[in-house]
């Protein structure tokens, strides 16, 4: 029996990274549809370990999560980006970062911003009119940055900044696209993607200190946090993300790094992964009526036409399934990684330390080995009947074990109001008449505009 898994055979220096970055997507489910559980492949000079059994997955997240870390290979620029946030922090820093936030997602906090949420999204709506055609990625993007930054900041951003923000995030992504020739490109070269990248990355960092500045009422380091209105409070404390963080400054057990680094992480993960899946989500809407039909009519039974509540949402079954199907089909973070500490075994094989092992959430969700026609967009596949059976972590969208995504109740909480606000006053239709394609980054992002018209409901 070999010790090596199977798995493509590259190039010298490009590996197999030439075939991932041309269409990663179709790459990933080719290599999985030819070597199975396990697959080795080098991605330029990374020597990969694909897994695609929810088994081994669990492993790696939850099992035996300790043998693995956050990966040490990945190049400067994401270091840049988001540091020693949540996202990338390891060991005791993570731990101290982690605790320290907890509070700003404790659930019974996220229950009172159901309205600010709904608020925020009749707001939207308000600017919209039938007959009109929007691209609804740009438009869901809006949304969510302004929920992030009222939730998490204690603050609103206007017009102007809503749009640095926005324009800022297309150089980042673009510098995290699989690209074999930046493998040996270094970080430093004065390329135009480089100082692209170096110049958004100044603009967003620019707009996180005006905000810090702001809440403060003065300078930044000029004046206690406790002159932070306390307009969302636990004993007389305010508790979004930055309050807290301020007060842990004060006390000198936070330094400007840290602030910058968790405020980074949260303006960019905390709403990009939700406006994509609403994105995909009226994608899949659209082009699914009977599904849509169904979604209509729970909104009725449930609201009737009123704007949907905290109390509410535990009966929007129906509108948590869209949700759960789009993420599944198209899972905004469509690979993750990890990185063992010491040699481990998966899946029968030796992967030794420092080697990078791949997750793959596109491959996965995706497999006919845990899903019945897993291509089709069924919404009822998860009822509990039919998921009573299902491994685990054949669904991982927001990865799982201790690293999970501290922001998921968040995240669902703000999608299941957002569509079910939205879809009781309009049908959004796709304008296009072929599907549209992927590209990957950090996350997994349209290529097109994703133009959508809007059809008021009766």
């Amino acid at each position: 029996m070999s010790t090596t898994p199977p798995g493509p055979k590259g190039i010298p220096l490009f590996g197999a990274s030439r075939q991932y970055a041309r269409d990663p997507f179709s790459f990933l489910t080719a290599v999985a549809d030819a070597y199975g559980d396990v697959i080795h492949f080098d991605l330029g000079p990374l020597d990969t370990y694909m897994l695609t059994n929810p088994d081994d997955i669990e492993t790696v997240l939850v099992s035996e999560a300790s043998k693995f870390r956050k990966p040490q290979f990945q190049d400067r620029a994401i270091g840049e980006l988001l540091g020693d946030g949540l996202l990338m922090s390891e060991g005791s820093t993570w731990k101290r970062q982690r605790q320290l936030a907890q509070p700003a997602f404790d659930m019974r906090r996220i229950s009172t911003m159901a309205g600010m949420m709904t608020d925020r999204t009749e707001s939207m709506l308000s600017t919209w009119t039938d007959g009109d055609v929007i691209d609804v990625q740009l438009e869901m993007a809006r949304l969510t940055v302004e929920i992030i930054v009222d939730a998490m900041f204690g603050t609103d951003l206007d017009d102007e900044r809503i749009r640095q923000v926005q324009e800022n995030l297309e150089p980042l992504g673009a510098r995290f696209e699989p690209d074999p020739v930046r493998f040996l490109t270094p970080d430093w070269a004065p390329t135009r993607e480089n100082r692209e990248y170096k110049q958004a990355l100044s603009v967003l960092e620019d707009l996180i200190w005006d905000i810090v500045e702001e809440r403060r009422g003065t300078e930044f380091g000029r004046q206690p946090a406790s002159s932070v209105a306390a307009d969302d409070s636990v004993e007389g404390e305010p508790m979004d993300l930055l309050s807290i963080l301020l007060r842990a400054y004060d006390a000198g057990e936070q330094t400007e790094t840290n602030l910058r680094d968790e405020l980074m992480t949260m303006l960019l993960a905390g709403h990009d992964t939700t406006a994509l899946t609403l994105t995909y989500a009226w994608y899949l809407l659209s082009q699914h009526p009977d599904v849509a039909a169904k979604l209509h009519r729970e909104l009725d039974d449930v609201l009737g036409g009123r704007t949907p509540t905290f109390e509410d949402v535990r009966q929007l079954e129906y509108t948590e399934r869209v949700l759960n199907e789009a993420m599944r089909l198209y899972p905004p973070v469509y690979v993750m990684f990890r990185e063992p500490k010491v040699d481990v075994r998966l899946g029968g094989y030796r992967i030794p330390d420092g080697s990078a092992i791949m997750l793959p959430q596109w491959v996965v969700h995706r497999s006919e080995r845990w899903w019945d026609n897993p291509l089709e967009f069924d919404p009822d596949r998860w009822a509990p009947e039919r998921t009573r059976d299902r491994p685990r972590f054949a669904y991982f969208p927001f990865g799982g074990g201790p690293r999970h995504c501290i922001g998921k109740h968040l995240s669902m909480l703000e999608g299941r109001l957002i569509l079910g606000t939205v879809a009781q006053q309009y049908e959004l239709d796709y304008i296009r008449d072929e599907p549209f394609s992927l590209r990957g980054s950090l996350t997994m992002h349209p290529q097109e505009p994703m133009g959508m018209r809007l059809h008021a409901r009766e």
